[in-house]
């Protein structure tokens, strides 16, 4: 006697965001234990240094072929104040982990990381010369909520918010977030080391990149939700 016993598809593990949220909390967590003579020579080795990787006098091309690029990715880790941290990482699972579960974890994974180095390559372009560190994961996060956005354009989040002695549960239009992280974004452009001009300029070219990732995957994201 055969019983036919229904199965439901299991549900599936995802896992880049924490991975990302876990990178960038411990490399903070090495830089704060770090004596703060060693710590800015991390930041000029593993940041973007603009100087250090595009000179105004020389022709683009070559230049491409730099090791130093490398620094465009690893920068996207590092974080030198709790407050840039905290911020992008709180965006980063706003508008990461339902952007997850749609494009999943490697393609999204894949959507951070070159988001991230699209950024810090045109604020790299936009400053050349210049010998600060371009640091964080700003341009990233700017990726992913542009790839949100092209995904879920009339969207609404559920936000758990304390008022009073209690939690509330609210939903949040997705554009009223955006806003806000924009807000953050030209303060850290002013605040931090950056001198303004990189934080529009990378931020836009990553929300770009995020908007134009999501529009070339749509096929295989409907694909894989069939699946």
């Amino acid at each position: 006697m055969f019983v036919h016993v229904e199965t439901r598809r299991r549900p599936r593990w995802h896992w880049a965001t924490l991975l990302v949220v876990t990178l960038c909390v411990l490399c903070f967590i090495g830089l704060v234990l770090t004596p703060a003579p060693e710590r800015l020579l991390l930041l000029q080795e593993w940041g973007t240094v603009p100087a250090n990787i595009f000179n105004s006098h020389e022709a683009l091309l070559p230049q491409l072929t730099d090791p130093a690029l490398l620094r465009l990715f690893t920068a996207l880790f590092i974080h030198v104040t709790w407050l840039h941290l905290l911020s992008n990482l709180l965006f980063l699972a706003i508008f990461g982990l339902p952007g997850e579960r749609a494009l999943g974890s490697l393609r999204f994974l894949l959507l951070f990381v070159l988001g991230g180095i699209v950024a810090n390559l045109i604020g790299a372009l936009s400053l050349a010369g210049v010998r600060l560190p371009i640091i964080g994961c700003s341009g990233a996060v700017s990726a992913v909520v542009g790839a949100y956005v092209a995904l879920f354009p009339r969207a609404k989040l559920g936000l758990v918010l304390p008022l009073g002695l209690y939690m509330e549960f609210v939903r949040v239009p997705a554009f009223l977030l955006i806003g806000i992280w924009i807000l953050l974004q030209l303060l850290f452009s002013y605040a931090g080391p950056s001198y303004g001009a990189y934080v529009w300029w990378a931020h836009i070219g990553g929300f770009l990149f995020g908007v134009a990732f999501a529009l070339f995957s749509r096929e295989n994201i409907a694909r894989r939700l069939r699946g």
